[in-house]
């Protein structure tokens, strides 16, 4: 009897032993994941804003001079303030959408397309994937056309430097693009958002840094001149025709919408942050910070720039050879632009690269060339998870990206166009239609009016862009030879 009493008793303890330690587990268990089984997510206001910095604060502010120098002192920084107003709103109606029904514990939507499939459904996923994704891929096209002349203008300051400015320095942009191109396949091997913080944070620090040498130095050049260059109405038509003013200053709408385009990525980066608090108040906080700031230093950079050269305002600010001393300085703008463009490449690219490579996995989950990590010890920073498709599909697509970028090197069209065409789509209508879906707002009311008035006075804004910047590409390639661009 003694025997069996001990024997229960051992076997009582053995199940009380395993339920202490399975509680325990799921309790660690609880801690380490999300309510979604993922990985606790760490992100802040100020990590999320790094992001949205990095993302906004891109080479859109060195073409803000030459877009209030087509539009005056008046139309110019209305139009941006307009900008920042739309951008603002429409961020916290799409970051309300991140979550379906419950605000707090409904169901997590991971990117662009998840929220368009939970809340609109149909053909609208399709047709928001295509402007996206091909928005996303312009982008990198852009950021390496801009890396590229920022690396040449070092260079050409250091000749100019050299020769008083007697030797013209002409250089060709490929290897310039090609050397950007192998730093983005080295970077591009990072895995995901989560991963990318650093390189966010670097990338808004080197963003500041040029945008307030760039001020600096159109504040210095007014004091130098004593006056105030430009005029209300905008570029006069002693220097260009009345339909090049037209379609100019439809253009200049394009460039200062990119300056301010980030929507497309709003969601993946919302996706990176902890809560409590709902990740929808986060993201309106971080929305308006960054925002904020970036408005700050756009009005200053793109208003002095004007103030400073006037109807002769260059396309891109710190390359367009506005300045030419101290020229150390401008190197050091120079190399922070191409520093935080390696970043904000990947900014933009990560939400592209999830989205390929999440849907070869569904498609193929039994390739091991897909689905496999190969774990590579690295000292000192832990293991890398190497994925071969990863590796080869990233590093494909940024030689792709690199080769279109030598075939249409202009940038100031480049730029506009893109601004063009992912404004209304990603920034205004889905952002609006989704909201009005999800709250469930009655067509015809007052606040429902107000929304579509909204989204269709920016869809025109959206048009006049792409046709102005499309006259401007289609001027560029009168001028310009596939692969032997030179500056």
């Amino acid at each position: 009897m003694v025997e069996n009493t001990s024997g229960r008793s051992h076997s009582h303890h053995q199940v009380f032993d395993v339920s202490i330690n399975m509680h325990t587990q799921m309790s660690n268990g609880s801690k380490l994941l999300d309510d979604d089984g993922r990985l606790k997510r760490t992100g802040t206001v100020w990590t999320a804003s790094a992001h949205i910095i990095t993302a906004v604060i891109g080479s859109g502010v060195l073409s803000l001079a030459w877009a209030i120098a087509q539009l005056g002192w008046i139309a110019g920084p209305a139009v941006m303030f307009l900008f920042s107003f739309v951008t603002y709103y429409t961020s916290t109606l799409l970051s309300a959408c991140y979550r379906s029904g419950d605000s707090v514990t409904g169901k997590r939507n991971y990117t662009y397309m998840d929220v368009i499939r939970s809340n609109l459904g149909g053909a609208k996923v399709k047709i928001c994937g295509i402007v996206q994704y091909l928005n996303l891929f312009g982008v990198a096209i852009g950021y390496t056309i801009a890396s590229s002349i920022s690396m040449m203008a070092v260079k050409r300051s250091n000749c100019f430097h050299k020769s008083g400015g007697k030797n013209p320095c002409k250089m060709n942009a490929n290897p310039y693009m090609i050397a950007f191109g192998i730093a983005e396949i080295i970077f591009s091997q990072i895995p995901d958002f989560d991963q990318l913080w650093w390189l966010s944070i670097l990338a808004a620090v080197m963003s500041f840094t040029y945008s307030t040498i760039g001020l600096g130095l159109g504040i210095a050049k007014v004091a130098e001149s004593g006056k105030i260059m430009g005029s209300l109405t905008g570029i006069s038509l002693n220097n260009v025709t009345p339909t090049q003013k037209i379609w100019r200053s439809f253009q200049a709408l394009g460039d200062i919408a990119f300056a301010y385009s980030y929507s497309m990525i709003l969601i993946e980066i919302q996706d990176t942050v902890k809560s409590p608090p709902s990740e929808a108040k986060t993201m309106k906080k971080a929305t308006l910070i960054s925002v904020a700031v970036t408005t700050f230093f756009y009005m200053l950079c793109g208003c002095f720039g004007y103030a400073a050269f006037g109807d002769m305002s260059p396309g891109n600010l710190l390359t367009g050879f506005g300045f030419y001393n101290p020229y150390w300085l401008l190197d050091i703008a120079n190399v922070a632009i191409v520093v935080h463009l390696v970043g904000a490449y990947q900014v933009y690219c990560q939400p592209l690269f999830s989205f390929i490579e999440k849907t070869a996995a569904q498609k193929y989950p039994d390739s091991d060339f897909i689905t496999r990590d190969i774990k590579i010890p690295i000292p000192c920073l832990g293991t890398f998870n190497l994925n071969l498709f990863r590796m080869v599909f990233r590093t494909v697509f940024v030689i792709f990206t690199t080769v279109i970028s030598m075939l249409l090197p202009f940038f100031n069209d480049i730029v506009g166009l893109l601004g063009a065409l992912g404004f209304w789509p990603l920034t205004v209508y889905f952002p609006v239609e989704m909201y009005i879906a999800q709250k469930k707002i009655p067509k015809w009311s007052t606040r429902w009016l107000c929304l579509q008035i909204l989204s269709g006075a920016c869809l025109i804004i959206t048009i006049a862009a792409a046709a102005g910047s499309i006259a401007g590409v289609i001027t560029d390639l009168k001028t310009v030879k596939p692969f032997q661009t030179s500056y």
